[in-house]
């Protein structure tokens, strides 16, 4: 059985509020130096933005296909955070941001056994199981780029630096199948995303498609996020809606402090998080979709010591007999080897 983790999950994932302020070098400041950084104005319908330390200060918006643009988001990062400059996406006068940050940090000695596309940079972390790889395509069926996680990853998200969608594997899904973060299309199967393989403790596999491994200016390089499940700090998988307001529940061994879910079929992405709005000890009725740029919205769910339930009839979120896919990052574990447990509210 594998073992709990021995560290603390703030020490590599963590969601901040803040109010922009238009100022540049503002020091936001989250507790550990991320190295991928994904903020949202609650507010306003402002794209949200992603940024990484391995492309340095280059916005990709999750809500679309368009490949980065530089402005002035993340500027630099620091052992506390990071800084950002005036840009809308980050730090828009008066409105109100939410930015979930996770860090990984080693960026020399990634296992490339086997690989065939050597990555231009990365930053990688085995322990909590992040990694930010950066590669150029090949345009080769079957090619495979390391992750640098020691095990096979639960999620992969790949997205093109030109152009292209953001292109998810998801265990639960399988690596025949793909899902767009940046659409509300359904899952589909094509073998020329992930060449229908899973990946391997050292590598991810990939088809021959533009949107994962196309070569030339037109579309490479790209960006990959792997994830892998560490018990007690995330977890990716399903469950299925019951469609009325007490969901089913979702058992991921951890309190959530993050959870991110998408139906199977056509459906927005929702993400709910520990540090916006709660109603009741356990009700967060605060929701945004990472697929659009619309404001905070209202969808009830339920974050417990041990997992989520849905507590809405939102048929995105919790249509009966519908497949849901998720990832979770926990603010404390059940049961704990560093002397913070999950308790109820």
């Amino acid at each position: 059985m594998a073992a709990y983790i021995s560290f603390q999950p703030s020490d590599f994932f963590g969601t901040v509020l803040y109010t922009g302020n238009s100022t540049a070098d503002r020091q936001i400041t989250q507790g550990f130096q991320p190295d991928m950084a994904w903020a949202r104005s609650r507010t306003n319908t402002e794209d949200p933005a992603i940024f990484d330390s391995v492309r340095g200060e280059y916005r990709l918006m999750p809500n679309g296909s368009s490949g980065q643009g530089s402005n002035s988001g993340v500027t630099a990062w620091n052992s506390t955070g990071y800084v950002v400059g005036s840009t809308d996406s980050f730090n828009s006068n008066s409105q109100s941001f939410v930015n979930w940050a996770w860090k990984a940090g080693t960026t020399t000695g990634i296992d490339t056994t086997g690989s065939t596309i050597t990555p231009t940079s990365y930053s990688f972390n085995a322990t909590c199981g992040f990694s930010v790889v950066k590669y150029s395509g090949n345009d080769t069926s079957g090619a495979t780029v390391p992750h640098g996680l020691g095990v096979a990853p639960a999620m992969v998200i790949v997205k093109s630096l030109v152009d292209h969608n953001w292109v998810v594997q998801h265990q639960s899904l399988g690596p025949t199948k793909y899902i767009y973060l940046d659409t509300t299309a359904g899952e589909a199967s094509a073998t020329n995303r992930w060449n229908d393989t899973a990946p391997t403790a050292v590598n991810v596999v990939l088809g021959n498609t533009p949107s994962t491994n196309g070569s030339g200016g037109g579309n490479s390089p790209f960006i990959m996020y792997s994830f892998a499940e560490k018990k007690g700090f995330s977890k990716f998988s399903s469950f299925v809606g019951n469609g009325n307001n007490n969901g089913t529940m979702v058992y991921t061994g951890f309190r959530p402090a993050y959870i991110l879910v998408k139906k199977d079929a056509a459906s927005d992405w929702f993400i709910w998080d520990d540090k916006r709005s709660t109603t009741g000890k356990n009700v967060c009725d605060d929701t945004i979709m990472s697929n659009n740029n619309s404001v905070e919205t209202s969808v009830n769910i339920d974050i417990n010591a041990n997992g989520f339930k849905l507590r809405d009839t939102n048929v995105d979120a919790n249509d009966a007999g519908s497949k849901f896919i998720y990832a979770a990052f926990a603010e404390f574990p059940v049961v704990s080897s560093n002397s913070k447990a999950g308790v109820a509210r």
